[in-house]
């Protein structure tokens, strides 16, 4: 279903030198309200082993959160060691050579404490949240889980089953299946079509020297961050930084650095009918653009403009975007969400959507209908609109101090530094409806897609539709 909406390639190539250009020029300094301008500064310090460390610090805070971000995730691992890294992860909980796998929940509990882990594509992130004078307790904490893990064999044949009874939870989540479905057709034969959890073959097999080589090769200074948020001294936890992790290797243990496995799309599909279902699961996806393009922003907007629509929220049929309102009013969709992921190189920008079984043909025709819209007729309150709540929602994912933490560890492994609220806003308001256009006539116009459908699927239209 290669959407060919007949732009002529003169007029998308003018459009797209106007988004360059655009894209390119200097940002307006803005008349921004006092919360944007005077946001809390974030402080960075790389330390001579190349690990970074960056905070930001709020005033009157009485908690605070510290983690590391690792830039290493599933993409980094092999077809052989798919799964390592969440792995890793469960054995991080399991012991060290300090404490037993009982001593170490002890002390978290004694300090009020929350430590937890999680892994993603392309990061892995270890991370605590305590009060501000346990800050030191938590950096060590940290720093023992992730270099003296004891990764204890008979550990490991139990974290096994752990591990698998995980896998048939997550298979349940129709919305986890589909997008790694999603991912899977969509960047075949290479990392990023991967699972997180890996295969089950490889949980069953990945021994104690497979989890070792992968820390040794992936857990290095430069491709770290500590970051912390709320009762954080910066300084304090430079040094911090510096006393606990100052051991981190600079350069993995063979010497040689792992090249990252390039993304290549493909336009494919993958169905997994049921017939015995009368609800459909479906995720409709484009190649996108990477955290770092000039695209990243429009295609922020353009996930905006289509928006999410719920039939048992509140707003009902008086949703503001088109598209839902037109899902809304015919009644296509139990719910409708549109994602916008970005990696390293590259990204996919779609709808998710569940469905009755027999609205399927229906849907995709709407659904269709408004992502080639982008490429053509984009009105000025849509924008206005979408700005807005763009700008809102960057605000309200900042509330607390790990969602902060977390925004500052992603922004370091994505963009090497952590952009002010002022910038952001600058850059969202600097985008023109030509952009929108020129974005979406580049990654949707006669562009090859990638679909993954799960359940009652019979009448989803076909691949060429």
């Amino acid at each position: 279903m290669a959407l060919r909406i007949g732009l002529a390639k003169k007029a998308a190539s003018t459009v797209s030198s106007i988004c360059r250009r655009s894209f390119a020029s200097s940002l307006a300094v803005e008349n921004f309200p006092d919360y944007v301008l005077k946001a809390p500064s974030t402080s960075i310090t790389t330390l001579d082993s190349g690990l970074r460390v960056a905070s930001e610090t709020a005033l009157g805070a009485q908690t605070a959160t510290v983690g590391v971000w690792i830039d290493a995730g599933s993409r980094y691992e092999t077809s052989a060691n798919n799964g390592a890294a969440h792995f890793l992860e469960h054995m991080a909980f399991k012991g060290t050579s300090k404490r037993t796998q009982h001593q170490l929940e002890v002390e978290i509990e004694n300090m009020g404490g929350h430590l937890n882990a999680y892994t993603s594509r392309e990061q892995t992130v270890y991370f605590a949240k305590v009060f501000k004078h346990d800050v030191e307790q938590a950096v060590e904490i940290l720093s023992d889980i992730l270099l003296n893990s004891k990764l204890d064999p008979a550990a490991i044949e139990r974290e096994r089953d752990v591990i698998l009874r995980e896998m048939s939870e997550v298979n349940k989540q129709q919305e986890e299946l589909v997008l790694d479905h999603l991912h899977a057709t969509a960047f075949q034969g290479t990392g990023l079509g991967r699972t997180i959890l890996g295969p089950e073959e490889n949980i069953r097999n990945l021994t104690r020297n497979d989890l070792a080589d992968y820390v040794t090769t992936h857990y290095t200074a430069p491709r770290m961050v500590i970051a912390g948020a709320g009762a954080i001294d910066h300084d304090h936890l430079a040094g911090l930084a510096d006393k606990y992790f100052g051991g981190l290797p600079t350069a993995p243990k063979s010497g040689l650095e792992i090249a990252m496995q390039p993304a290549v799309f493909t336009g494919s599909d993958v169905r997994i009918k049921f017939d015995s279902e009368n609800t459909a699961h479906v995720a409709l996806a484009f190649e996108s653009a990477s955290w770092t393009s000039e695209y990243a922003f429009p295609l922020m907007l353009m996930q905006t403009i289509l928006g999410s629509y719920d039939r048992s929220s509140g707003l009902g049929r008086n949703v503001a975007t088109k598209m839902c309102q037109e899902v809304a009013m015919n009644q296509l969709a139990h719910s409708i969400n549109t994602f916008n992921t970005c990696y390293k190189d590259t990204g996919l920008f779609g709808i998710y959507a569940v469905a009755p079984d027999n609205m399927l043909d229906d849907l995709m025709w709407y659904v269709t209908g408004n992502l080639v819209r982008l490429a053509h007729n984009v009105s000025d309150e849509e924008m206005e609109r979408a700005k807005t709540t763009l700008k809102a929602s960057m605000l309200m994912g900042l509330d607390g101090s790990s969602n902060v933490a977390e925004d500052i560890g992603r922004q370091m492994l994505t963009y090497g530094r952590r952009m002010t609220p002022a910038e952001i806003f600058s850059r969202i308001d600097a985008i023109t409806a030509a952009d929108i256009k020129a974005t979406g006539a580049k990654f949707i116009n006669d562009q090859d897609h990638a679909l993954a459908a799960v359940g009652g699927i019979h009448e989803l239209p076909d691949y060429n539709w």
